[in-house]
């Protein structure tokens, strides 16, 4: 005689929906499998890393168009960004999406939602710190959690995706130095790499190693080329 009850019993299964594995008896009362929780741990801890590899401007210059030029003699190509790092980077990027996650656990958790951490990379230490702390609860008490840990999933192979990229567009010209040196202006072609963010005059020896100083050297090219203009006019 069989036990019908025994024969209609399904066994827990993983709720991560790329596993789906079974559960081992000593997980039964778990919604996520072990394995999945050290995969997702391990992913966490490198969020961060993968964040600041990417939040840096030569990761932003990278895939400029191979040997690209100005396109006349009054304008400078813009430093060309990479739309898919600065989506990952700004403000509704990883830091969001770690965010809604953490938003998420808190309310379940019956926790006060967490306040306005700043920009993103003040931000995602305290998501990361968050998520790590509480992903164990998650993985055992936590019915939605598979969707978050595909989630994580997806997220950390975007972004080691676009850090491992290997791609070398070569030197991208970006316009021309707007030094003046003894009254003269320099106006040699500069030229800017994914190999490195510091940009360096080989007429005049000028220098250029930050976002915020990349954005004066737009600034003082426009302003030389408006100048010009104004003369020929």
């Amino acid at each position: 005689m069989h036990d019908t009850d025994a024969l209609d019993y399904d066994w827990p299964t993983c709720v991560t929906p790329n596993c789906r594995r079974q559960l081992w008896v000593s997980e039964a009362s778990r919604w996520a499998c072990r394995p999945c929780e050290d995969a997702t741990a391990k992913r966490i801890a490198e969020l961060p890393a993968l964040f600041r590899q990417l939040d840096t401007t030569a990761a932003l210059i990278k895939g400029g168009s191979r040997g690209a030029s100005p396109t006349s003699g009054t304008r400078t190509p813009p430093i060309p960004p990479r739309l898919d790092v600065l989506n990952l980077v700004s403000p509704g990027g990883m830091a969001a999406r770690l965010a809604a996650i953490e938003d998420a656990w808190r309310a379940t958790l019956g926790w006060t939602i967490a306040p306005w951490r700043g920009n993103p990379a003040q931000a995602i230490p305290h998501h990361i710190e968050f998520l790590a702390n509480n992903l164990l609860w998650a993985c055992s008490s936590y019915e939605e959690v598979g969707q978050d840990i595909d989630d994580l999933r997806r997220l950390h192979g975007e972004c080691t995706a676009l850090a491992n990229d290997e791609r070398r567009p070569g030197r991208v010209q970006i316009g021309n130095c707007p030094n003046t040196v003894d009254g003269q202006l320099c106006w040699t072609q500069l030229t800017a790499t994914a190999a490195s963010h510091r940009i360096r005059c080989s007429g005049c020896g000028a220098r250029w190693e930050t976002l915020g100083e990349w954005r004066d050297l737009r600034a003082a090219q426009e302003r030389v080329l408006a100048e010009a203009a104004g003369v020929a006019a």
